[in-house]
């Protein structure tokens, strides 16, 4: 415990963006590895064509659904496990943690089950192309098929930055995907002894790299090496912690899945107003090209995002603790500095983004009609990307602070009140993927200032453990 408690009183008592810093730099490093994850996969699949290309960005809507589920129970769990170090209350800590472990492996086994199941269903939904459907339909059930390792390496994940230990995961995480980088040309082209498997190949790499990732970080929490240490007495049924979790954890999943859903809805929007449009203006398969371009387009975006993804973590942690603490001052300028620094941040970003748009596309894919549809991207979206810092700055102030009903009403209006009608109305309106993007962006923009209004109000600032 002497780790955790000098941890402590780092986070509660050290200067503010010298202790951040210290915190977030594993965290951003580790988002940087999940982005290089994501983007292994779009390079080689990028290789053998469009169709190909945008399997794994018509699965991960999908997957986010079901995974966004537990994740909300993970933010319950982070919450009280964060705040009850604040308070010093150590074995409530690792009986939340045990708790959190034990639904998390539960949980998942049934959603992998479901989602196999469910597959082709769903992707009908989407309105997904028949072009892409084969290779979407076999990736998605694959991934699927790992969401219990998948599951129980977020819970370790959450576990181990709510007491400050941003360092560990990232050990593990560099390990799964420099394994991904190595299996994923070697399943998808068949290199030496392996067999060609193409998109299967991805999901089966990416499945299987997960998989040991999960293993590793359950022995560490098991054998007490890191500062959470799991038994079988902490991993028993405890219905009144399980009540505890499920009650604060709820709105994060229900807020997390409809968010989830209405990126769903989002990929059918691109696929409906690609395909509407796209014959209008005589361009055979343009909804392909549109969900192409979208989907290089996150890849993009989530890399910047792990920069003030991974500062923001490190906040969540800081004002969770503090807020145990009942420091609520610190807690509040913890978060104003954070998005002072997302907004800078992600401000360079999206100018690089847009000084570079055409070669780093053609590094995905060299494909002229999807690099002119970027041009649209950097000229109607790009320029939200600063305001969605802040708004996710907010967010994580809101869940670090157990306060999910807030979080869950923010991520609804921003996305189902905001970015689904103006991205459908305003494509329908310009006759054109350009109104599509530009409602993507307006969204970031306008659910950025609800945010900073709602945070201003103070009313997050209260902790939801006894005493």
């Amino acid at each position: 415990m002497r780790k955790v408690e000098a941890l402590r009183e780092q986070i509660l008592y050290g200067p503010v963006v010298k202790t951040l810093v210290l915190l977030a730099y594993p965290l951003i490093i580790n988002q940087l590895v999940q982005v290089l994850y994501n983007l292994t996969d779009t390079f080689w699949l990028g290789r053998l064509g469009r169709t190909e290309l945008s399997a794994p960005g018509t699965a991960w809507p999908l997957v986010w659904l079901f995974t966004s589920i537990g994740m909300g129970f993970a933010t319950a769990g982070f919450a009280f496990v964060s705040q009850y170090i604040g308070a010093r209350e150590y074995d409530k800590a690792n009986r939340s943690a045990g708790a959190l472990y034990s639904l998390m492996l539960l949980f998942s086994i049934a959603v992998g089950i479901i989602g196999v199941v469910l597959a082709p269903q769903m992707l009908r939904l989407m309105n997904v192309s028949d072009t892409i459907y084969p290779y979407a339909l076999s990736y998605t059930r694959v991934v699927f098929l790992g969401i219990p390792f998948s599951f129980t390496l977020f819970a370790f994940n959450f576990l181990l930055r709510a007491v400050g230990d941003t360092r560990t995961p990232v050990k593990i995480n560099i390990g799964t995907v420099i394994l991904n980088i190595v299996l994923d040309p070697l399943f998808i082209f068949g290199w030496g002894p392996f067999p060609r498997l193409g998109v299967i190949g991805a999901a089966i790499a990416t499945m299987l790299s997960g998989t040991i990732g999960s293993v590793i970080g359950g022995y560490l929490l098991f054998t007490g090496r890191v500062g959470i240490h799991l038994t079988l007495e902490t991993l028993k049924p405890d219905f009144h912690l399980y009540s505890r979790i499920f009650r604060v954890g709820l709105p994060a999943s229900i807020g997390s899945s409809t968010t989830a859903l209405g990126f769903v809805i989002l990929t059918r929007v691109i696929f409906t107003v690609g395909k509407l449009y796209g014959e209008v203006h005589g361009i055979p398969n343009f909804e392909d090209v549109a969900f192409a371009t979208y989907s290089i387009t996150n890849r993009l975006t989530n890399f910047m995002f792990a920069f003030t993804d991974g500062i923001s973590m490190a906040m969540g942690t800081m004002v969770g603790q503090a807020i145990g603490a009942r420091l609520y001052d610190r807690a509040k300028e913890i978060a104003e500095k954070t998005m002072v620094i997302n907004f800078a941040i992600l401000s360079v970003g999206t100018l690089l983004f847009i000084l570079f748009r055409v070669p780093i596309f053609r590094f995905f894919i060299n494909d002229p009609a999807v690099i002119a549809e970027s041009a649209k991207v950097v000229e109607y979206f790009s320029a939200s990307l600063p305001f969605f810092g802040v708004f996710a700055a907010v967010d994580n102030v809101f869940q670090s602070a157990g306060q999910t009903k807030k979080s869950m009403i923010l991520g609804m209006v921003r996305l189902w009140g905001l970015r689904l009608p103006l991205s459908y109305w305003l494509g329908v309106l310009m006759k054109d993927t350009t109104g599509t993007w530009l409602g993507m962006g307006l969204s970031n923009v306008l659910g950025a200032v609800m945010a900073i209004a709602w945070f201003l109000r103070g009313s997050w600032r209260k902790a939801i453990i006894e005493g």
